[in-house]
């Protein structure tokens, strides 16, 4: 397993910041959030790509993903969605990152996997990947693993599992790792207070099921990405994001194979 932080948890720091969070807390990459508030975006031009590329190698570290917002089940018309992602995707290229994570936003598998089709020859030739988060309107293992299904670009397409959303809809860790499979592309780690409170806490002391969680994928031979996502964008109130990387790292080094 690889550790990379999410500059979702680094609200106001810019991207040197998020960088030397990323290498001081023992990190091999970054996720970066795609949002004009932390300076990476689609709205980058060429200049501005290369100089956040070579900042980034610099520092030793990786570009683990992209965190995009495009959501691929949303209801209306596909055109926009499919321009989003395409967008993210050529801006994933341009930086060296793999993938691009979205968001379901919509429960209908049938309108997400013709726009995921849409985009698969694009992505394939750029080398990157769209990668579902079990999220939304499909927080599950079993939900994102049937849209992809009906996708069936898997060339192109990968399931991120967020270890705490399946949890809190009731699905234990052992079903949603049985249910992406072959599909699991990204892990994204956190802690949270209950499945009904999910104010982040540090590692090992909410109730998300890591020690669960972490021996599944261990024995299952996973060997990507982990993310912190701290979601301190969302919860100002919580622990800067650099005292939380050790009890992430921990979990990485505990079921690291």
């Amino acid at each position: 397993m690889k550790l990379a932080v999410s500059t979702l948890g680094m609200p106001g720091e810019g991207l040197d910041r998020a960088i030397e969070i990323a290498a001081g807390g023992g990190c091999q990459g970054l996720e970066l959030r795609l949002h004009p508030d932390t300076g990476v975006h689609g709205g980058l031009d060429a200049a501005e790509r290369r100089s956040v590329r070579a900042r980034v190698e610099r520092a030793g570290l990786e570009i683990a993903a992209l965190a995009g917002y495009a959501k691929v089940c949303a209801p209306g018309p596909d055109e926009p969605v499919v321009e989003a992602l395409l967008t993210d995707l050529r801006l994933a290229a341009d930086l060296g990152a793999p993938a691009v994570r979205v968001f379901p936003g919509g429960d209908d598998p049938a309108v997400g996997a013709r726009r995921l089709k849409a985009v698969s020859g694009t992505a394939s030739a750029l080398g990157t990947r769209v990668l579902v988060e079990t999220h939304d309107h499909m927080a599950t293992g079993a939900a994102v693993a049937g849209l992809l299904a009906e996708a069936g670009c898997p060339d192109a397409t990968g399931a991120i599992w967020d270890l705490l959303h399946p949890w809190r809809h009731g699905e234990p860790p052992a079903e949603t790792l049985a249910a992406l499979g072959p599909y699991l592309s990204y892990v994204q780690v956190k802690d949270a207070v209950s499945a009904e409170d999910t104010t982040p806490v540090p590692m090992w002391t909410g109730s998300v099921p890591l020690e669960e969680s972490g021996e599944l994928l261990r024995a299952a031979g996973y060997d990507g990405w982990v993310s912190l996502e701290w979601e301190r964008t969302w919860y100002p109130q919580v622990a800067p994001v650099e005292e939380i990387l050790p009890g992430a790292a921990d979990w990485v080094r505990r079921f690291a194979l």
